[in-house]
């Protein structure tokens, strides 16, 4: 039987990518009095982490894109010199991914290009 895609794995890390997002989303309908009954019930709420600039989680994305591209990579290399352990399936999913991500970069570059272009035309 062929094995397929391992969706656990692929839903695991959607998660993991949903959670990131929403970490540094902060609520807007806290009050000071929930933020103090948090502190007695264990939650740390001391100082909060820095949230990331806007620059520094555009070059994580990138890292991620270059990180991904890399591994699929290696896995093509792999599986071309013969490694037992690597198997074509995952090669392709690694493929795949791969190349998603870097056509979501583009299109994330695109609109980027495309908003700065109408900020830089609007009239002052």
């Amino acid at each position: 039987m062929v094995e397929r895609v391992d969706i656990n794995r692929l839903l695991l890390e959607m998660r993991s990518l949903k959670s990131q997002a929403q970490a540094f989303q902060r609520p807007q309908d806290l009050a000071a009095k929930d933020v103090a009954g948090a502190q007695g019930a264990g939650l740390q709420t001391g100082k909060a982490e820095p949230v990331p600039s806007f620059g520094q989680m555009l070059e994580q994305a990138v890292n991620k894109v270059n990180d991904v591209q890399q591994a699929s990579s290696s896995m093509a290399k792999a599986y071309e010199v013969g490694d037992p352990n690597v198997d074509i399936t995952d090669v392709m999913v690694a493929s795949q991914k791969a190349s998603v991500s870097f056509q979501s970069m583009v299109q994330v570059r695109n609109k980027l290009i495309e908003a700065y272009r109408d900020v830089m035309n609007m009239p002052v």
